[in-house]
């Protein structure tokens, strides 16, 4: 995917374009087979060459439309203490330190605002991060701030702009439910819970995961080091009953504290959308240790995952030429221009921004 990130099995250029090729056209093959009784031929047709179009921007990686890529993060609703209003919102400092990390610099992405906003925003940022947290998926502001942003990179990647989605823990779930038009959710219990990942079989045969060293494969496989801390699980069995194998595909499994598989990552078929139900950005820089925060894990290999996430999404961003009509504009729309709280004595998060605006 992102050449500069690919591990010692150095190959010639042409031959990773070929194969690249040619494993996109085999899967979008097998998408298009499988909903070829509920969609025109023209239809059919269209996402095949989409597929395509997705294949030749991934495997131009090495060629970066911008190098000063810019985030925006989505806030949500601030529950916490304070002497802030009912609209305040919070983003969680360790996501726009995920993004940094990788080169990147962040943008706030407010709720509840009018639709011209997320418009003119979404012209000036590379990537959406829908981050984790706690948010109603269909009425809160995060969902239809969401919403609105999900169909600008839906229409901007039909228009041949290479816009990045990602979606973590909260956001994985809001993608799923913007896909489907409704939850597909069911309750589980992986709050505060350290897994492995069972990988399917196919899965370097993604975007996300082709390139990924094969040293932290085999710590994904078998060391706990991908942090979950959600109650809601989209299942195999969801994923294929509310048809959503028709426009993601599974990457990754992990299981419950009660023995539950669940859907642990993913990616779309025919846009650079990206969905993990762990949270990369604890591993590195969320340091909470009380009971209800045990276990996320900050070892080498955890740490190495942060990096490899952060250095994907963010590359994916490079891929578009976005940005602000101004160097004015740009600079004051920058999360630089807020203060961030150390927040771990009340909140989940070691620092967060609160917006009270």
């Amino acid at each position: 995917v992102i050449s500069h990130y690919r591990h010692s099995e150095h190959r010639d250029t042409r031959y990773q374009a070929s194969a690249h090729i040619e494993i996109f056209l085999h899967d979008e093959e097998e998408a298009v087979g499988s909903r070829r009784k509920e969609q025109s031929p023209h239809i059919a047709a269209t996402m095949l060459w989409r597929g395509i179009l997705l294949a030749l921007a991934t495997i131009s990686a090495s060629v970066s439309a911008t190098d000063r890529p810019i985030i925006g993060i989505l806030a949500q609703r601030y529950y916490g203490p304070g002497n802030f209003s009912q609209n305040a919102t919070y983003i969680a400092a360790s996501y726009v330190k995920f993004v940094e990390l990788a080169g990147a610099r962040a943008v706030p992405v407010f709720t509840n605002k009018p639709e011209d906003y997320y418009v003119n925003l979404f012209n000036a940022v590379n990537g959406i991060l829908f981050p984790g947290g706690e948010a109603d998926l269909v009425s809160s502001g995060y969902s239809r701030a969401g919403s609105i942003l999900y169909k600008l990179a839906l229409q901007a990647n039909h228009n041949n702009t290479h816009f990045p989605l990602w979606g973590t823990c909260l956001g994985f779930e809001l993608l799923t439910t913007l896909t489907a038009g409704m939850k597909v959710l069911q309750a589980c219990s992986s709050h505060d819970q350290a897994t492995s990942l069972n990988m399917t079989a196919d899965f370097r045969r993604s975007r996300l995961y082709d390139s990924i060293p094969r040293t932290l494969e085999k710590a994904l496989r078998t060391t706990p080091i991908t942090y979950n801390a959600h109650s809601w699980c989209l299942t195999p069995t969801n994923f294929t009953a509310f048809r959503l194998n028709g426009f993601y595909k599974v990457l990754s499994t992990s299981v419950d504290k009660n023995g539950t598989t669940f859907i642990s990552s993913m990616e779309a078929l025919s846009y650079p959308f990206y969905g993990v139900q762990f949270h990369p950005e604890k591993n590195s820089f969320e340091w909470k240790l009380d009971k209800h925060h045990m276990n996320i894990p900050h070892s080498v290999d955890a740490t190495r995952l942060t990096q490899y996430m952060a250095n994907f999404f963010v590359g994916e961003a490079r891929k578009n030429d976005h940005k602000f009509s101004t160097p004015e504009e740009e600079s004051k729309a920058l999360i630089y221009n807020y203060n961030v709280s150390y927040s771990q004595g009340y909140s989940a998060f070691t620092q967060i921004y609160v917006f009270d605006k």
